[in-house]
């Protein structure tokens, strides 16, 4: 039987080949210490939302954004070890799926779904405290936008983005991911959707960026924070060792320095 590492399973899910060789490991994430139900928040096949709760009561709420770059092939599954994990570690995990590029998203469905499954944790029952917002890459990107909405049923009170696509207009010049930005805008980036043309928000931004990625590059987070903190905003930058993927991988040391930065986001 074939059996890849989690770091091996992540490199493929980058390049969209992650679905031929899952079926063939032997060792899922562990389920959410007290359970997961998926709620849907719309009509789409892609508006939904895993809740994956803790033993217990929540230390608060944490939304989980998935990346690959808006695009269709990558989906919420890609949350779902996160997802185990804040459950495990006391947190309400809310692993959220949206439309794609690809599925019917793009600007400005995608922004809407992520914007009305934010807002469907008010249907939860859960305390809403604490809310907090946690994105890969793209999914920092829509993480950091969402913060910024005015008049959110559920605001963010915090985020922490992870190799985020942060600055639009360069990421959009230098065609990451083959020109992702422009199939995910349709256009020119402006500062409906772009979090550097949005500074300064009234939340906490946290910024956690691998000095070796090479997908969405050091310098994204490094514009936002600067920008950030010269607007007089509460934003951070923490530079960790790995690539773009050691992010969003449970067994790594970078994973506990993301939960330090949540936990300390939890009492501000």
């Amino acid at each position: 039987m074939l059996t890849l590492g989690r770091r091996a399973l992540l490199h493929l899910a980058a390049w969209g080949t992650l679905g031929a060789v899952t079926a063939g490991c032997s060792s899922p994430p562990p389920a959410a210490p007290g359970g997961t139900t998926r709620i849907r928040y719309g009509d789409d096949p892609s508006q939904w939302a895993d809740l994956h709760r803790p033993e217990g009561t929540p230390r608060g709420v944490v939304v989980v954004v998935h990346g690959g770059f808006w695009r269709s092939q990558y989906d919420a599954t890609l949350g779902t070890p996160l997802a185990d994990s804040l459950a495990a570690e006391g947190w309400a995990a809310w692993n959220l799926e949206y439309r794609r590029v690809g599925d019917g998203g793009g600007v400005p469905a995608t922004l809407d779904d992520v914007a009305a499954g934010i807002d469907a944790l008010a249907g939860t029952g859960l305390d809403l405290t604490t809310v907090l917002g946690l994105g890969h890459s793209a999914g920092g990107h829509l993480a950091v936008w969402a913060a910024g909405r005015q008049g959110a049923a559920v605001p963010l009170t915090g985020v922490v983005s992870q190799a985020g696509v942060l600055d639009l207009r360069t990421a959009a010049a230098d065609r990451l991911g083959a020109g992702a930005v422009q199939d995910f805008v349709g256009g020119p980036p402006d500062a409906s959707v772009d979090p550097l043309q949005q500074i300064p928000l009234a939340v906490p931004v946290r910024c956690v960026h691998g000095r070796d990625d090479g997908n969405v590059p050091l310098s994204q987070s490094v514009a936002y924070v600067d920008a950030a903190q010269a607007a007089g905003a509460d934003a951070t930058l923490t530079e960790v060792e790995g690539d773009h993927f050691v992010l969003i991988d449970p067994s790594s040391p970078v994973w506990q320095t993301q939960l330090d930065i949540l936990a300390d986001l939890a009492t501000r």
